[in-house]
């Protein structure tokens, strides 16, 4: 790519998705053909640039778009190894989920809206991830919040629009936090922009307190979309929305745009070693670790199917947390790589328990008697998904782990063992009795409302392979980590150039 545009790379990769959403709203809705090349032209052309990108960080070149938004405000996106690793992801995701939420909502009212705003929401989890200073990323950040709610909300139920309240009410809370917070630490060091190893290294030691406050308001407002404890409490209320939404909410956007923004504060913005220095990594790590016991606790008593996939998520993504929370190399690559993983492997879960809702309107645990049966391709996908969530090899959720683990003795922090072991047998513990109720329990005499597609397959082909390609990814990257370009050497980068090695 010449260097004339490189710096219009950033920008487009947003406009990719944005300006097909902007049409997609003025789509009528019984334009279906129309809709549907719309939402696969924005997605397809979005993995190509990001495609590009990828290329020029590894080789090192530099992907910048700038814009003065006021005088001595400025937009910038740039193109680092960490924020390529999230928008990989989520290019990656969102162009299947596009197809799953097209088989999905084929015959919903108001898909030009959903849709629309769908690619809002992507737009703005490149927008955080792409972000280049903290300005930038509190504005994608708040937009995120905002276009995701009409998602929440769509089915326009009592419960729906409940949760998408309630959802709306955390996040706007935690966006304050974080807003208070950045403009606070602005007025101490002006415009803080990104920097590997942090730009608030050597700030003289009579402003320690204040930047001690300022991360406890910058973590408070990301944790309300990472859905750290007790600031979890919309997660499992969001559930009512549709299983594209929740499958976005939990593996591409939301959830992940809080913890990339932990990870962003931590290594970019304090530095890892200044933030040990001020004790605030302990404190980190310890939120990090009862989330990840309490969530898993919370899943062992759910008996709706995406509840449980919910308090999971409110555990596992705070593996990403803990990661950070740990000084050295190893455990950040573990943080990171799960970032990732988690990603593939919830995504593939939550598409399951969509398909188990349309295809035989099976909502709760303890209906999936004998499933794996009558949906022997989606149940073989849910369980890839839920032994990767265990961290039974060579599934990614065990290269996670094995990072974290070696990452806390490493560290010294031998303590982390424990908790990775108790999260892994309470893991087991409310995966293990799915699959065999799934695979080893009679078929019922009926199933709560069956619904035949027409297909030879077991359900819809826009629905069956979107998780069947995902728990693909689960398994290629666990058996593949070692390879070039794979999740894992990208966060061995990552930690490369985090800790100067």
């Amino acid at each position: 790519m010449s260097l004339d545009l490189a710096p219009l790379l950033p920008g487009t990769i947003v406009l990719s998705s944005l300006l097909p959403g902007v049409f997609i709203f003025l789509v009528r809705e019984e334009n279906h053909l129309l809709r549907t090349v719309l939402n696969l032209f924005g997605a397809v052309l979005k993995l190509v640039l990001v495609g590009v990108m990828i290329w020029g960080v590894y080789l090192g070149q530099v992907f910048e778009t700038r814009v003065q938004i006021a005088p001595g405000l400025e937009l910038v996106l740039h193109a680092d190894a960490l924020s390529v690793l999230f928008v990989t992801l989520s290019t990656v995701l969102w162009l299947v989920t596009t197809v799953y939420a097209i088989g999905y909502l084929e015959h919903s009212p108001n898909r030009s809206r959903f849709f629309g705003f769908f690619s809002l929401c992507v737009s703005a989890t490149v927008g955080v991830a792409l972000a280049g200073n903290l300005l930038t990323f509190v504005i994608f950040y708040e937009i995120l919040t905002l276009a995701t709610y009409p998602l929440v909300a769509h089915r326009g139920t009592p419960e729906a629009t409940r949760g998408a309240k309630i959802y709306l009410a955390y996040t706007l809370s935690g966006g304050l936090l974080l807003l208070v917070g950045a403009v606070w630490l602005r007025t101490l060091t002006g415009p803080v922009d990104f920097v590997a190893g942090g730009v608030l290294r050597g700030m003289p030691a009579d402003m320690h307190r204040e930047l001690v406050a300022i991360f406890a308001l910058l973590l408070a407002g990301l944790g309300v979309k990472a859905a750290l404890v007790p600031l979890h409490g919309w997660l499992p209320q969001s559930m009512v929305a549709p299983a594209p939404v929740s499958s976005l909410l939990h593996a591409v956007a939301v959830v992940k745009a809080g913890a990339f923004g932990i990870l962003r504060v931590v290594f970019d913005v304090y530095g890892v070693e200044f933030s040990s220095e001020l004790g605030l990594l302990a404190v980190l790590a310890a939120l990090a670790s009862f989330t990840i016991i309490y969530g898993s606790l919370m899943a062992l008593t759910q008996d709706g199917l995406k509840k449980r996939l919910a308090y999971s998520t409110v555990s596992q993504v705070s593996y990403i947390a803990l990661g950070a929370a740990l000084l050295g190399p190893i455990a950040t690559v573990g943080g990171m790589v799960h970032l990732v993983h988690q990603g593939i492997m919830k995504i593939t879960l939550f598409f399951c328990a969509g398909n188990y809702a349309e295809t035989l309107g099976v909502h709760n645990v303890s209906q999936m008697d004998g499933v794996g049966r009558r949906m022997p391709l989606t149940t073989l996908a849910f369980s890839v998904g839920a032994l990767g969530m265990i961290g039974i090899p060579p599934i990614a959720g065990f290269v996670s782990k094995w990072y974290l683990g070696l990452g806390g003795v490493e560290a010294q922090q031998y303590w982390v063992l424990l908790v990775l072991g108790a999260s892994t047998l309470l893991n087991a513990g409310y995966f293990l009795p799915i699959l065999y109720r799934a695979w080893f329990r009679p078929l019922p005499n009926e199933w709560p409302h069956e619904h035949h597609f027409g297909t030879r397959f077991e359900t819809m082909g826009a629905l069956l392979w979107p998780p069947v390609i995902t728990a693909a990814f689960c398994l290629v990257a666990g058996l593949f980590a070692a390879a070039p370009f794979s999740p894992l050497e990208w966060a061995q980068l990552i930690a490369r150039r985090e800790y100067g090695l």
